[in-house]
């Protein structure tokens, strides 16, 4: 699902050939219109605010994602990883808003290798990876730290439990500290909605 102004040929030649690969059927659908119409109706749209631009986009892509699985009558797959899943690296009821998360446990490296056994080319496991939601826009660079670094103190933190200041012990004090505030200030997107008791 393509911006005109923001996504690259190249990465949607990219997934064209992700999804040949897999022998997955798909469809490229331009979202521009649907964002500029949301554009012209909300009055106080704020056309410089990439964060709510960006996650507008992502909304409006579930939207469509839902849209053609209530016609086919079919779920939603997410592609989310467990790293970004822990961090809350992805919109909430954006590309966080799916049925069902695959490669959900697994850290972004280990998804990287998964691709390289199943085939797909090196050239697309080994780009930037970036949610494309603004020109320039990378994920490490909003991370602040590199995923195989992330991966590491994340499965320090998560899996093995072990406290933070041994894991200041391996890694800059500084990445750990980014990385345990935004799975503690992102929690809410790893859990349902809480309801008041009446």
């Amino acid at each position: 699902m393509p911006e005109k102004t923001i996504s690259s040929k190249q990465d949607i030649d990219d997934a064209k050939e992700v999804a040949r690969l897999l022998g997955i059927n798909h469809k490229v659908i331009e979202i521009s219109a649907v964002l500029q119409s949301f554009s012209k109706s909300i009055p106080d749209f704020d056309k410089n605010n990439l964060t709510a631009n960006g996650n507008l986009k992502a909304r409006t892509r579930m939207c469509i994602l839902y849209y053609h699985a209530n016609l086919m009558r079919r779920m939603v797959i997410g592609t989310g990883n467990k790293t970004e899943l822990l961090l809350g690296y992805f919109t909430k009821y954006g590309d966080g808003g799916v049925d069902i998360e695959p490669i959900g446990a697994l850290y972004k490296t280990q998804v990287r290798g998964l691709a390289r056994h199943t085939g797909v080319p090196a050239r697309i496991i080994d780009k930037t990876p970036t949610a494309g939601l603004w020109p320039g826009q990378t994920d490490e660079g909003e991370l602040g730290v590199t995923y195989e670094i992330a991966d590491k103190i994340l499965s320090l933190l998560v899996d093995e439990k072990k406290d933070v200041p041994e894991i200041k012990k391996v890694y800059l004090p500084e990445n750990v500290d980014r990385l345990v505030a935004l799975v503690r200030a992102n929690e809410h997107k790893r859990i349902p909605p809480q309801s008041c008791e009446i």
